[in-house]
């Protein structure tokens, strides 16, 4: 049976666990005084704080989800077609591989999530930092004078004092309850979590980035055929008027035609827009200025088909980062609540000063001028008008959320591959059965165009050609175009491209 997502979190946290309660043989010492022994006992102090830490555990709850041994619309192939790493290229198009390449480095959004990457690894310092003492160096010098005037009314000339100190204090809590250490764990695996957000990041604008240029493709194919339609319905209208110079046409022909034609020519400007407006998408994914970025395009026809197989359902669970990223955000939820439960039990605090005083500066440093204090206390938490529960419940009822959030995420994983997978299958069939429209609809209309010229032609049938022709076409180029974003759906199902030799089913739910 395919490991547990839940087993897959607690083994990371096994891992932060055993790194915290790693120590090292500690050579013998003689007694110290002072410095020396503050700081000696705060060594120990944190020592025993990092094996105290382990006394509470966090449960992951377990995913409880069922994984199929095989996707609904999946064929029996085997996995000799799952996506590369630079999944992209297998579509054979120098540009769209440049673009591609350009997107993911100057992307603007794939940039704020590295941003956010840096921000959360910063703030996983900063939580973590609580698991160690905080040590303040300090040099002060003063000098004082006392009142001239004593409390019998004599006066003096007052007594001044100059006092040097040189000191260093240290303070340290206890994580005897583990609530600095989950608290640093929750902070690690939200790190991991902006990790895959950018993952997240990356794989949606390469997909856009895939889908506006195949829309690019799709626009300059439905213009070029628009223009040989508009041609074609030209020579039908010249061919009318012969027939209605000769006595043989009417008026009604003639303006039937030249609606047709009028048609054809109108629907060019919206072709125009959708084919500028995916340049400028394209421009704004790779950070530029439209005015800066030419985009040559082709044809559809140019465009390779590749055959990408979805594996099994088990290792998409290690190849979608939205999977690992909620994976992540469940593991963070789940040290919170340890965290807040430790929150319920004392908390111990260490403190300890040591240094030099003197009145003067050459005998500051001398033996007699140290001094120190160390301190422990403790603070239990009686009454806080239910802060602590309610911070505990808020901490618990996020991580069920969390839960019920990654079910569904790996849920609709499974729903995406399946979803593209039908859209693969009919999409392929729906060109296949269109190209045979297109052919049968384009014998039609040339037929028809020739017993137009011989005179021979009812008009009605030859407008009724046309027509069929002129929609089959355009049809003809959506289909190409609603197969190739199937694909590319398909690859964004799947997390994007895979590394080599995966062992996804040993990871999996």
């Amino acid at each position: 049976m395919a490991a547990t997502g839940a087993a897959r979190l607690a083994n990371r946290a096994d891992d932060g666990v055993s790194a915290s309660m790693e120590t090292r043989p500690v050579k013998p010492f003689a007694p110290l005084s002072g410095v020396g022994l503050l700081l000696r006992w705060l060594v120990l102090a944190g020592a025993a704080g990092a094996l105290a830490g382990c006394m509470l555990t966090t449960d992951i709850p377990d995913p409880a989800l069922d994984v199929p041994s095989a996707y609904k619309e999946a064929g029996r192939g085997d996995t000799a077609s799952l996506p590369e790493l630079d999944w992209w290229r297998s579509f054979k198009s120098h540009e769209l591989t440049a673009l591609m390449e350009q997107a993911q480095t100057v992307n603007l959004d794939i940039a704020a999530a590295v941003a956010r990457i840096v921000q959360a690894d910063a703030q996983a310092r900063i939580t973590g930092a609580a698991l160690l003492p905080t040590l303040n160096a300090g040099d002060q010098a003063s000098r004082s004078k006392s009142s001239g005037v004593s409390s019998s009314g004599l006066t003096n000339s007052g007594r001044e004092i100059t006092n040097f100190s040189s000191s260093l204090s240290a303070s340290y809590e206890l994580d005897f309850w583990g609530k600095n250490r989950d608290a640093a764990l929750a902070a690690k695996e939200t790190a991991t979590a902006s990790r895959f957000d950018r993952d997240v990041v990356a794989l949606t604008t390469l997909t856009t980035v895939a889908n506006a240029y195949f829309q690019v493709l799709a626009a300059q194919d439905r213009i070029r055929t628009a223009n040989r339609n508009i041609a074609s319905a030209q020579r039908i209208l010249d061919a009318i008027k012969q027939r209605f110079r000769a006595g043989t046409g009417t008026d009604l022909d003639v303006a039937q035609q030249e609606s047709v034609l009028a048609n054809q020519r109108a629907a060019v400007p919206p072709l125009r827009q959708t084919l500028a407006q995916n340049i400028i998408a394209l421009a704004t994914l790779v950070a530029r200025p439209p005015e800066s970025l030419r985009v040559s395009g082709g044809s559809l026809n140019g465009i390779a088909v590749p055959r990408v197989t979805p594996g099994l359902p088990s290792e998409l669970l290690i190849q979608r980062p939205d999977i690992r990223r909620q994976e992540a955000s469940l593991a963070a939820a789940t040290a919170n609540i340890g965290s807040a439960r430790a929150q319920f039990f004392p908390s111990i605090q260490l403190t300890g000063q040591g240094g030099y005083q003197s009145a003067a500066l050459v005998s500051l440093f001398s033996p007699h001028a140290a001094f120190f204090s160390l301190a422990a206390g403790l603070t239990q938490p009686i009454f806080d008008g239910g802060a602590i529960q309610g911070n505990f419940d808020l901490t618990k009822a996020r991580q069920d959320e969390l839960l019920q959030t990654y079910r569904k995420t790996v849920v609709s994983a499974f729903a995406d591959v399946d979803n593209a997978l039908v859209a693969i299958k009919q999409t392929s069939e729906k060109l296949r059965l269109q190209r045979v429209v297109v052919a049968a609809s384009r014998r039609a209309f040339e037929l028809a165009e020739q017993q137009l010229k011989a005179g021979t032609a009812d008009i009605v049938t030859v407008l009724n050609t046309q027509l069929t022709l002129f929609q089959a076409e355009d049809s003809l180029l959506q289909a190409q175009l609603a197969r190739l974003q199937a694909i590319v759906g398909l690859y964004q199902a799947l997390g994007g491209g895979w590394k080599p030799n995966a062992t996804g089913p040993t990871n999996a739910l």
